[in-house]
């Protein structure tokens, strides 16, 4: 029997009516008062359209569906305050566990036909429901894949008009949304109200297993992967795994040779936006990040984090191997490579390994001939701009690293880097073979020369090889006649700068 009850309820009085197929039924309940259909006949009430209705009642009207599988079941109506129970007659005077499960059974389905009644688009797929059908067509697009909006600038395409009329503010500058503490603006709203949280220094969303809080949910959810190491995101060419679809997609462009971002100055391309936004920075000269002891300027946020632990003298990345600390994640990883021996970036040229790919990228110069960075004073050319950088210097007599315990002054970090291990004494590249222990790696690489007797370096023109290339370099003046070190005193010249040092003391007379 399929059964309609509309309740409506006037103050402490309530109207229940019941309708079948083929009656309709109305009966009055007092809040207090509880009867039974088979015992007393109450008098039917009419229920009239008012004109006006009452100013101090409240009327309540509550719309319920039931079914009952027994046509002849006598059925029970108890009115309470906010609900009512259908019990059959028979089982009014024995109150079992069953009872409470058939009801909720009865109005669990009831519940079910309203929910597919306020959301009658299902998806067939995942079972999932909505209640417009442009939510649903939206939907059902993640599961065919089907990017029916196209950007008529770039020809990028997207599942949803939203998406498309989002990105379209990239092409025209377009950000209407302002930060009314620092000005800056943003072409969504959600991006001004996470920016926000650095003014306020919100950090809404802590770590469970060490405390740490961050501004945004989804920052919390990428942090809880290194506790769980979880990484879902798979490179189907090498099989590398990431915690992020971001970082994964950045990776497959290693493979495709993809770089979208291109600079409008010079032309290089970048396969991240933010690479490209960093390396304009390099043509503007900017520099927004700057060091509140030294004053030091940096383009990015990341480049004075860790130039701040020079100060703080942090290290927060240990070696598990020999212990040794570093401010930087990925200094780290490049020095694991020299316990684990790892080379993956091999030269296509000559098979020489490496441990880095832009160490390969230098190394390839060397056969290419490349110099693109040329000193504007005496046109010298390098192969890396870090090396115009430091001879620069020469020109300039800039000597901005000093060291604190003698004052000595140097033109390159690492110079004063190496001088340091005088004083302290450390020399932590030993020899495996004879215990010989260097304050330089490269002193090192040359001593086990020594031992295997490699020569690398062979001269074009005798054929002679020697195991350091700066020995090579002296020794091609012999064939070049080249002497570029000569006497100021009396002209005359020497082809290595320790023989003039050895002329220069006749003339003052300095005991050899």
């Amino acid at each position: 029997v399929h059964l309609r009850i509309l309740q409506i309820k006037v103050n402490n009085y309530s109207f229940s009516l019941f309708s079948s197929p083929d009656s309709l039924k109305c009966n009055v309940y007092n809040q207090e008062r509880r009867s039974t259909l088979d015992q007393e006949e109450l008098e039917p009430v009419q229920v009239k359209q008012e004109q006006e209705e009452p100013e101090d009642h409240q009327i309540k009207v509550e719309e319920k569906e039931v079914y009952c599988s027994q046509a002849e079941e006598q059925i029970e109506l108890k009115q309470e305050t906010d609900t009512c129970m259908l019990v059959p007659v028979d089982e009014q005077t024995d109150h079992t566990e069953s009872e409470p499960n058939r009801n909720q059974v009865i109005f669990q389905e009831a519940k079910n036909q309203n929910q597919e009644r306020r959301k009658p688009f299902s998806c067939d797929i995942c079972k999932k429901c909505f209640a417009f059908k442009s939510a649903f067509d939206a939907h059902m697009r993640t599961h065919t894949g089907e990017k029916p909006f196209s950007c008529v600038n770039c020809g990028k395409r997207f599942s949803q008009k939203v998406n498309l009329t989002l990105h379209m503010m990239i092409h025209t500058g377009e950000k209407p949304f302002s930060c009314v503490n620092c000005g800056k603006s943003f072409s969504q709203k959600r991006d001004l109200t996470r920016h926000m949280m650095i003014h306020t220094g919100e950090k809404p969303f802590s770590c469970v297993k060490c405390g740490k809080s961050f501004s945004q949910k989804q920052h919390l959810t990428r942090h809880m992967m290194i506790h769980t190491g979880e990484k879902p995101f798979s490179c189907v060419n090498c099989g590398k795994s990431f915690s992020r679809k971001l970082s994964l997609t950045e990776h497959m462009m290693i493979h495709t040779g993809e770089k979208p971002f291109s600079c409008v100055n010079c032309g290089k391309g970048f396969s991240r936006k933010l690479s490209l936004t960093e390396h304009m920075m390099i043509h503007t000269g900017e520099k927004p990040f700057s060091c509140v002891n030294c004053g030091q300027g940096f383009s990015r946020k990341l480049s004075l984090t860790e130039h701040m632990m020079i100060h703080t003298g942090e290290k927060p990345f240990s070696c598990v191997t020999c212990g040794k600390g570093f401010c930087q994640k990925q200094v780290l990883t490049r020095h694991m490579k020299i316990h684990t021996g790892e080379k993956p970036f091999s030269c296509v040229t000559c098979g020489k390994g490496f441990c880095q790919k832009q160490v390969l990228t230098q190394h390839m110069k060397i056969h290419t001939g490349e110099k693109p960075f040329s000193c504007v004073n005496c046109g010298k050319g390098f192969s890396q701009k870090q090396n115009l950088t430091q001879h620069i210097m020469i020109h300039t007599g800039e000597k901005p690293f000093s060291c604190v315990t003698c004052g000595k002054s140097f033109g390159y970090k690492q110079h004063l880097s190496r001088h340091m291990m005088i004083h302290t004494g450390e020399k932590p590249f030993s020899c495996v073979n004879c215990e010989k222990s260097f304050s330089q790696k490269q002193h090192l690489t040359l001593h086990m020369m020594i031992h295997t007797g490699e020569k690398p370096f062979s001269c074009v023109n005798c054929g002679k090889s020697f195991s350091d290339k700066q020995h090579l370099s002296r020794h091609m003046m012999i064939h070049t006649g080249e002497k570029p070190f000569s006497c100021v005193t009396c002209g005359e010249s020497f082809r290595h700068k320790v023989s003039l040092i050895h002329h220069l003391r006749r003339h003052t007379g300095e005991k050899q």
